[in-house]
Protein backbone atom coordinates (compact mmCIF):
# COMPACT_ATOMS: atom_id res chain seq x y z
CA UNK A 1 0.00 0.00 0.00
CA UNK A 2 2.66 2.31 0.77
CA UNK A 3 4.55 2.06 -2.44
CA UNK A 4 1.27 2.70 -4.19
CA UNK A 5 0.92 6.33 -2.41
CA UNK A 6 4.85 6.54 -2.98
CA UNK A 7 4.91 6.23 -6.80
CA UNK A 8 1.33 8.60 -6.66
CA UNK A 9 3.84 11.48 -4.91
CA UNK A 10 6.62 10.90 -7.14
CA UNK A 11 4.11 10.78 -10.16
CA UNK A 12 2.43 14.24 -8.91
CA UNK A 13 5.73 15.84 -8.11
CA UNK A 14 7.57 15.19 -11.64
CA UNK A 15 4.33 16.19 -13.24
CA UNK A 16 4.70 19.54 -11.68
CA UNK A 17 7.71 19.66 -13.02
CA UNK A 18 6.90 19.01 -16.72
CA UNK A 19 4.00 21.62 -16.60
CA UNK A 20 6.94 24.21 -16.74
CA UNK A 21 9.85 25.15 -19.56
CA UNK A 22 12.83 23.16 -19.26
CA UNK A 23 14.89 24.39 -16.47
CA UNK A 24 17.85 24.05 -14.88
CA UNK A 25 16.20 21.57 -12.79
CA UNK A 26 14.98 19.83 -15.66
CA UNK A 27 18.30 19.62 -17.39
CA UNK A 28 19.84 18.07 -14.50
CA UNK A 29 17.23 15.60 -14.22
CA UNK A 30 17.45 14.22 -17.44
CA UNK A 31 20.93 14.12 -17.53
CA UNK A 32 23.49 11.09 -16.40
CA UNK A 33 25.79 12.93 -14.30
CA UNK A 34 25.28 11.21 -11.10
CA UNK A 35 27.52 13.97 -9.06
CA UNK A 36 25.87 16.63 -10.55
CA UNK A 37 22.20 15.57 -9.67
CA UNK A 38 23.57 14.50 -5.96
CA UNK A 39 24.90 17.90 -5.43
CA UNK A 40 21.60 19.33 -6.60
CA UNK A 41 19.34 17.01 -4.84
CA UNK A 42 21.47 18.44 -1.51
CA UNK A 43 20.42 21.73 -2.50
CA UNK A 44 16.68 20.95 -3.18
CA UNK A 45 17.29 19.59 0.29
CA UNK A 46 18.85 22.38 1.95
CA UNK A 47 16.55 24.89 0.40
CA UNK A 48 13.51 22.59 1.40
CA UNK A 49 12.35 22.33 -1.73
CA UNK A 50 11.59 18.24 -0.91
CA UNK A 51 8.92 18.12 -3.89
CA UNK A 52 11.95 18.52 -6.28
CA UNK A 53 14.39 17.08 -4.18
CA UNK A 54 12.46 13.83 -3.60
CA UNK A 55 12.69 13.24 -7.67
CA UNK A 56 16.19 13.40 -7.75
CA UNK A 57 17.01 11.01 -4.32
CA UNK A 58 14.34 8.25 -5.61
CA UNK A 59 16.59 7.92 -8.98
CA UNK A 60 20.01 7.86 -6.96
CA UNK A 61 19.40 5.96 -4.10
CA UNK A 62 19.18 3.05 -6.68
CA UNK A 63 22.18 3.68 -8.30
CA UNK A 64 24.41 4.82 -5.05
CA UNK A 65 23.88 1.38 -3.72
CA UNK A 66 27.14 0.25 -2.31
CA UNK A 67 29.31 3.42 -3.46
CA UNK A 68 30.65 6.34 -1.69
CA UNK A 69 28.16 8.92 -0.46
CA UNK A 70 25.33 6.61 -0.36
CA UNK A 71 24.93 6.79 3.42
CA UNK A 72 24.37 10.66 3.08
CA UNK A 73 22.16 10.08 0.56
CA UNK A 74 20.00 7.54 2.03
CA UNK A 75 19.81 9.53 5.23
CA UNK A 76 18.32 12.60 3.89
CA UNK A 77 16.50 10.59 1.37
CA UNK A 78 14.55 9.24 4.55
CA UNK A 79 14.02 12.80 5.70
CA UNK A 80 12.92 13.85 2.83
CA UNK A 81 10.22 11.33 2.78
CA UNK A 82 9.61 12.46 6.58
CA UNK A 83 9.09 16.14 5.67
CA UNK A 84 6.72 15.56 2.76
CA UNK A 85 4.50 13.51 5.67
CA UNK A 86 4.78 10.30 3.31
CA UNK A 87 5.00 8.32 6.98
CA UNK A 88 4.76 4.75 5.32
CA UNK A 89 7.56 5.51 2.91
CA UNK A 90 9.70 7.20 5.28
CA UNK A 91 9.60 4.08 8.23
CA UNK A 92 10.49 1.88 5.58
CA UNK A 93 13.76 4.33 4.97
CA UNK A 94 14.40 5.23 7.84
CA UNK A 95 14.45 1.28 9.27
CA UNK A 96 16.36 0.30 6.02
CA UNK A 97 19.09 3.07 6.99
CA UNK A 98 19.32 1.63 10.34
CA UNK A 99 19.35 -2.33 9.21
CA UNK A 100 21.71 -1.40 6.46
CA UNK A 101 24.52 0.86 8.24
CA UNK A 102 24.44 -0.11 11.81
CA UNK A 103 27.32 1.42 12.34
CA UNK A 104 26.65 4.79 11.34
CA UNK A 105 26.63 7.30 13.72
CA UNK A 106 22.71 8.12 12.10
CA UNK A 107 21.85 4.50 12.88
CA UNK A 108 20.16 5.46 16.06
CA UNK A 109 18.43 8.69 14.99
CA UNK A 110 17.37 6.87 12.29
CA UNK A 111 16.08 3.60 13.99
CA UNK A 112 13.94 6.17 16.07
CA UNK A 113 12.62 8.31 13.45
CA UNK A 114 11.02 4.77 11.91
CA UNK A 115 9.00 4.26 15.17
CA UNK A 116 8.47 8.19 14.96
CA UNK A 117 6.98 7.52 12.03
CA UNK A 118 4.24 4.91 13.08
CA UNK A 119 3.40 7.51 15.80
CA UNK A 120 2.47 9.85 13.60
CA UNK A 121 0.73 7.67 11.55
CA UNK A 122 -1.24 6.05 14.56
CA UNK A 123 -5.23 7.12 13.79
CA UNK A 124 -7.81 9.11 16.27
CA UNK A 125 -8.75 6.32 18.89
CA UNK A 126 -11.79 6.31 16.98
CA UNK A 127 -10.34 4.31 14.25
CA UNK A 128 -8.42 0.97 14.20
CA UNK A 129 -5.24 1.30 16.38
CA UNK A 130 -3.08 -1.22 14.10
CA UNK A 131 -0.74 1.21 13.66
CA UNK A 132 -0.78 2.41 17.34
CA UNK A 133 0.03 -1.25 18.40
CA UNK A 134 3.20 -1.22 15.95
CA UNK A 135 4.53 2.06 17.17
CA UNK A 136 4.59 0.85 20.67
CA UNK A 137 6.26 -2.23 19.46
CA UNK A 138 8.90 0.08 17.69
CA UNK A 139 9.65 2.23 20.42
CA UNK A 140 10.00 0.02 22.83
CA UNK A 141 12.57 -1.91 20.50
CA UNK A 142 14.30 1.58 19.91
CA UNK A 143 14.59 1.72 24.10
CA UNK A 144 15.62 -1.64 24.35
CA UNK A 145 18.21 -1.82 21.48
CA UNK A 146 19.48 2.16 22.95
CA UNK A 147 19.03 2.11 26.79
CA UNK A 148 20.87 4.68 26.93
CA UNK A 149 20.25 7.05 24.58
CA UNK A 150 19.02 10.64 25.13
CA UNK A 151 15.77 9.77 23.03
CA UNK A 152 14.54 7.36 25.80
CA UNK A 153 12.83 9.66 27.73
CA UNK A 154 11.14 11.10 24.59
CA UNK A 155 10.48 7.46 23.07
CA UNK A 156 8.81 6.71 26.90
CA UNK A 157 6.11 9.67 26.63
CA UNK A 158 5.88 8.71 23.22
CA UNK A 159 4.30 5.32 24.30
CA UNK A 160 2.64 6.71 27.23
CA UNK A 161 0.64 8.79 24.78
CA UNK A 162 -0.34 5.83 22.70
CA UNK A 163 -1.26 3.75 25.89
CA UNK A 164 -3.82 6.84 26.60
CA UNK A 165 -5.34 6.62 23.04
CA UNK A 166 -5.43 2.90 23.43
CA UNK A 167 -7.21 4.08 26.90
CA UNK A 168 -9.16 5.82 24.85
CA UNK A 169 -10.75 3.59 22.61
CA UNK A 170 -11.12 1.04 24.87
CA UNK A 171 -13.57 3.01 27.18
CA UNK A 172 -15.24 4.54 24.23
CA UNK A 173 -15.73 0.55 22.75
CA UNK A 174 -17.48 -0.06 26.16
CA UNK A 175 -19.64 2.82 26.56
CA UNK A 176 -21.08 2.16 23.29
CA UNK A 177 -22.16 -1.04 24.55
CA UNK A 178 -24.06 0.44 27.56
CA UNK A 179 -25.48 2.92 25.24
CA UNK A 180 -26.88 0.39 22.95
CA UNK A 181 -28.48 -1.61 25.75
CA UNK A 182 -32.12 -0.36 25.06
CA UNK A 183 -31.57 -2.14 21.98
CA UNK A 184 -30.47 -5.47 23.33
CA UNK A 185 -30.20 -5.69 27.52
CA UNK A 186 -27.62 -8.23 26.27
CA UNK A 187 -25.64 -5.04 25.10
CA UNK A 188 -25.36 -4.52 29.35
CA UNK A 189 -23.96 -7.41 30.10
CA UNK A 190 -21.27 -6.77 26.96
CA UNK A 191 -20.63 -3.39 28.56
CA UNK A 192 -19.87 -4.98 32.01
CA UNK A 193 -17.39 -7.44 30.48
CA UNK A 194 -15.79 -5.26 28.35
CA UNK A 195 -14.97 -2.02 31.53
CA UNK A 196 -13.77 -5.30 33.08
CA UNK A 197 -11.22 -6.12 30.02
CA UNK A 198 -9.89 -2.67 29.91
CA UNK A 199 -9.40 -2.17 33.53
CA UNK A 200 -7.60 -5.64 33.32
CA UNK A 201 -5.70 -4.73 29.91
CA UNK A 202 -4.48 -0.77 31.40
CA UNK A 203 -4.14 -0.90 35.34
CA UNK A 204 -3.40 2.32 35.43
CA UNK A 205 -6.48 3.58 32.92
CA UNK A 206 -7.43 7.26 33.82
CA UNK A 207 -11.22 6.35 33.20
CA UNK A 208 -10.81 3.40 36.71
CA UNK A 209 -13.59 5.45 38.61
CA UNK A 210 -15.91 6.17 36.22
CA UNK A 211 -15.29 2.93 34.69
CA UNK A 212 -16.33 1.71 37.83
CA UNK A 213 -19.34 3.04 38.90
CA UNK A 214 -20.75 2.30 34.86
CA UNK A 215 -20.12 -1.50 35.89
CA UNK A 216 -22.76 -0.82 38.82
CA UNK A 217 -25.30 0.67 36.00
CA UNK A 218 -25.03 -1.57 33.33
CA UNK A 219 -25.23 -4.55 35.94
CA UNK A 220 -28.60 -2.55 37.34
CA UNK A 221 -30.00 -2.26 33.65
CA UNK A 222 -29.28 -5.95 33.14
CA UNK A 223 -31.24 -6.81 36.06
CA UNK A 224 -33.96 -4.22 35.53
CA UNK A 225 -34.89 -5.51 32.01
CA UNK A 226 -34.51 -9.05 32.28
CA UNK A 227 -37.10 -11.04 33.03
CA UNK A 228 -38.31 -11.44 37.10
CA UNK A 229 -37.22 -15.11 37.85
CA UNK A 230 -33.47 -13.43 36.84
CA UNK A 231 -33.46 -10.45 38.48
CA UNK A 232 -32.88 -11.21 42.04
CA UNK A 233 -29.12 -12.74 41.01
CA UNK A 234 -28.40 -9.98 38.54
CA UNK A 235 -29.49 -7.08 41.32
CA UNK A 236 -27.49 -8.44 43.82
CA UNK A 237 -24.62 -8.92 41.36
CA UNK A 238 -25.09 -5.34 40.96
CA UNK A 239 -25.12 -4.88 44.78
CA UNK A 240 -21.48 -6.47 45.08
CA UNK A 241 -19.87 -4.15 42.17
CA UNK A 242 -21.48 -1.33 44.15
CA UNK A 243 -19.56 -2.53 47.31
CA UNK A 244 -16.54 -3.35 45.31
CA UNK A 245 -16.63 0.67 43.92
CA UNK A 246 -17.36 2.19 47.75
CA UNK A 247 -14.44 0.57 48.53
CA UNK A 248 -12.41 1.32 45.88
CA UNK A 249 -13.43 5.10 45.44
CA UNK A 250 -14.90 6.25 49.00
CA UNK A 251 -14.50 10.32 48.54
CA UNK A 252 -16.20 9.56 44.53
CA UNK A 253 -18.45 12.24 43.11
CA UNK A 254 -20.48 9.50 41.37
CA UNK A 255 -20.69 7.91 45.10
CA UNK A 256 -24.42 9.56 45.26
CA UNK A 257 -25.34 8.67 42.34
CA UNK A 258 -23.93 5.07 42.87
CA UNK A 259 -25.96 4.71 46.48
CA UNK A 260 -29.46 5.47 44.19
CA UNK A 261 -28.38 2.64 42.05
CA UNK A 262 -27.77 0.01 45.15
CA UNK A 263 -31.42 1.31 46.78
CA UNK A 264 -33.11 0.88 43.27
CA UNK A 265 -31.38 -2.52 43.33
CA UNK A 266 -32.52 -3.81 46.33
CA UNK A 267 -36.53 -2.69 45.97
CA UNK A 268 -35.66 -4.14 42.53
CA UNK A 269 -35.55 -8.13 44.52
CA UNK A 270 -38.26 -7.03 46.99
CA UNK A 271 -40.16 -6.67 43.97
CA UNK A 272 -39.27 -9.43 41.67
CA UNK A 273 -39.42 -11.52 45.03
CA UNK A 274 -43.10 -10.28 45.48
CA UNK A 275 -43.90 -10.75 41.71
CA UNK A 276 -42.53 -14.41 41.88
CA UNK A 277 -44.59 -15.07 45.23
CA UNK A 278 -47.47 -13.86 43.93
CA UNK A 279 -47.35 -15.48 40.82
CA UNK A 280 -46.60 -18.88 42.93
CA UNK A 281 -49.68 -18.09 45.01
CA UNK A 282 -51.98 -17.52 41.75
CA UNK A 283 -50.34 -21.02 40.30
CA UNK A 284 -50.92 -22.86 43.96
CA UNK A 285 -54.86 -21.69 43.42
CA UNK A 286 -55.07 -22.81 40.13
CA UNK A 287 -53.72 -26.04 40.66
CA UNK A 288 -56.25 -26.14 43.81
CA UNK A 289 -59.07 -25.44 41.47
CA UNK A 290 -58.16 -28.05 39.23
CA UNK A 291 -58.64 -30.94 41.85
CA UNK A 292 -61.32 -29.86 43.03
CA UNK A 293 -63.10 -29.48 39.52
CA UNK A 294 -61.41 -32.90 38.95
CA UNK A 295 -63.73 -34.66 41.98
CA UNK A 296 -66.98 -34.61 40.43
CA UNK A 297 -65.76 -36.04 37.15
CA UNK A 298 -64.20 -39.19 39.55
CA UNK A 299 -67.58 -39.74 41.63
CA UNK A 300 -69.47 -39.99 37.87
CA UNK A 301 -66.88 -42.63 36.37
CA UNK A 302 -67.25 -44.85 39.26
CA UNK A 303 -70.70 -45.02 39.26
CA UNK A 304 -70.74 -45.56 35.73
CA UNK A 305 -68.51 -48.29 35.85
CA UNK A 306 -70.31 -50.12 38.89
CA UNK A 307 -73.58 -50.21 36.82
CA UNK A 308 -71.76 -51.31 33.77
CA UNK A 309 -70.72 -54.30 36.02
Amino acid sequence: MFKIKHVFIVFMMASMVFAGCKSRFEKIRLSNNLTKKYQEAMRLYGKRDYSKALILFEELSQKYRGISGAETLNYHYAYTLYHLKDYTTARYQFKFFADTYPSSQYAEECRYMSAFCYYQDSPNATLDQENTYKAIDALQLFINLYPKSERVAQASKLISDLRGKLEDKAYANAKMYLDMGDYDIRNYKSAVVAFKNAQRDYPDIKYAEEMDFLIIKAQYLYAKNSLENRQEERYTEAIGFYNDFVEAHKDSKYLKDAEQLKKASEEGIESAKKYLAAIAEDQAKYKAFLEKTKKPDTVFNNTILKKSN
